[in-house]
């Protein structure tokens, strides 16, 4: 019945002009801050556009359709959609038909998007998850470096920049990238302090004493409710996952799994049956949860160390949103460090790689049709079979408009990508972050004094880091100080 935080006065500074940056805990409801903006602009006599830069084309989806069930005339345009599809929704966009449409950045390169777009009073820009601007930030990708000149090109409309995790450097970044002027940026911020959050860190030797340890937080989360709740189990490597499922299906506990390489139904399945089962229990890799709310999860266990302490904030969010108490369980072994910087590797495929991988799918169509992304693997990965490049090569060119394709069998070749994607120097300060955030977490889940809450307070630089008195390490020490 009323707007949480300061909401209602982030909707205001957008009404009356003002840029704006909203930094909000996961959950705090930052969506609907530009949402109710966007019925208001539509509603004025001369109609204004809202438009949403978002990076996660799988996100896009849920939200569009939780914005649908709200009655807003809404769409999202990017590279899942066919040619056909996209079509339409470019001619509804021509015809002002929409009052709130969310774009990647990439899809500001598209002469058709931009003449589309040009038919409307553009009344807001709202970038969501707005640390991906920053070069600082952990999900660094160029076309976000160049919102301040699509901003620009826009004539400068009234700006908002959300997120709910950016550190002192990475708010800085952000308004330099978006050319904020401090005078006329309104900053709204609340704390990432959640003190129904329990944290602890349990340190484990191999799969099966994360197995143990697993089993022994879940009997403990059933303390807080009747049944345990929800839990959500995160791991960096799918074939971690797998390994966990198997032990877990051996102990007769039921559960659901998350990952990137099952089909998009099945992955929409899990999802909902998540949503649906007052229990749930759900192995996942991190792209689960995104947009995802539900009230009841009382136990949030990481299998394997967060590549940083941004993407673990993110992830424990997720918990105890109904404000009740909740369990945030790290299971640290000494050898998650080098899974993560394998997957730091992994994750960032330099220049080179990518352009190898875009000459084998327009070379080789036939090979493609038959053996889909192993054929890609097999050529690139053959030293380790665990090596994920291939796919992430591919997903950069998807972005980038230079393959396209529904799945690895069709995937077509269309133009080869721009020079300004194959920058050397873009991957290496991609990887140097990457690297200089894990060493961050990793020295979060080797603290033995403190507080852990505290610690998180002071990485994103609020000043009044008053210890929680219920993480581990509180307790060690017997409670508040």
């Amino acid at each position: 019945e009323d707007f949480r935080g300061p909401q209602e006065r982030a909707i205001a500074s957008a009404l009356v002009g003002r840029d704006s940056m909203v930094f909000l805990p996961t959950g705090s409801g930052k969506s609907l801050i530009y949402q109710v903006s966007a019925r208001a602009l539509a509603l004025r006599p001369e109609p204004e556009l809202t438009v949403v830069i978002s990076p996660l084309i799988a996100l896009m989806k849920d939200q569009v359709d939780a914005a649908l069930v709200k009655g807003l005339r809404c769409c999202f345009i990017n590279s899942s959609l066919d040619a056909g599809g996209r079509a339409a929704r470019l001619r509804g966009l021509q015809r002002r038909l929409y009052e709130l449409v969310y774009v990647t950045p990439e899809r500001f390169r598209s002469p058709e998007f931009r003449e589309a777009l040009a038919a409307n009073r553009i009344g807001l820009l709202a970038v969501d998850e707005a640390h991906c601007i920053s070069q600082w930030g952990q999900d660094f990708r160029p076309d976000y470096s160049r919102l301040g000149e699509i901003r620009a090109s826009l004539g400068r409309p009234p700006t908002m920049a959300l997120t709910a995790t950016a550190t002192p450097a990475v708010e800085r970044d952000i308004a330099r990238q978006l050319d904020f002027y401090e005078k006329t940026t309104d900053v709204y911020r609340e704390s990432v302090r959640r003190p129904n959050l329990e944290l602890s860190v349990l340190d484990v030797h191999g799969a099966d004493d994360k197995v143990r340890a697993f089993v022994m937080a879940r009997h403990a989360a059933a303390a807080f409710e009747a049944g345990g709740g929800s839990q959500i189990v995160y791991f960096s490597l799918i074939q971690t996952l797998r390994g966990f499922s198997d032990q877990l299906s051996r102990l007769s506990l039921p559960h659901l799994i998350y990952h990137g390489q099952l089909p998009d139904k099945e992955r929409r399945r899990a999802q909902e049956a998540f949503l649906q089962e007052p229990t749930a229990l759900i192995l996942a890799t991190p792209a689960f949860g995104l947009g995802v709310d539900k009230a009841n999860v009382r136990l949030v266990v990481h299998a394997e160390t967060p590549g940083s302490v941004e993407a673990y904030v993110q992830e424990i969010g997720r918990a105890g949103r109904d404000g009740r108490p909740a369990s945030c369980v790290l299971l640290s072994d000494s050898d998650d460090a080098s899974i993560q910087r394998d997957f730091i590797k992994w994750a960032n495929p330099d220049p080179g790689f990518i352009q190898a991988v875009y000459n084998l799918i327009e070379r080789n169509p036939l090979r493609l049709q038959s053996e889909g992304i192993e054929f890609l693997r097999g050529q690139m990965n053959f030293y380790n079979r665990r090596d994920f490049r291939a796919e992430t090569a591919v997903n950069l060119l998807e972005r980038w408009g230079a393959v396209t394709g529904k799945t690895s069998r069709d995937w077509k070749a269309v133009a080869p990508p721009s020079d300004e994607y194959m920058i050397e120097a873009l991957y290496q300060t991609r990887a140097r972050s990457l690297e200089r955030k894990l060493a961050e977490m990793l020295v979060f889940a080797e603290m033995r004094d403190g507080c852990r809450m505290a610690s998180v307070h002071t990485y994103f630089g609020e000043a009044d880091a008053l210890a929680c008195g219920v993480c581990d390490l509180c307790r060690a020490s017997g409670g508040l100080p």
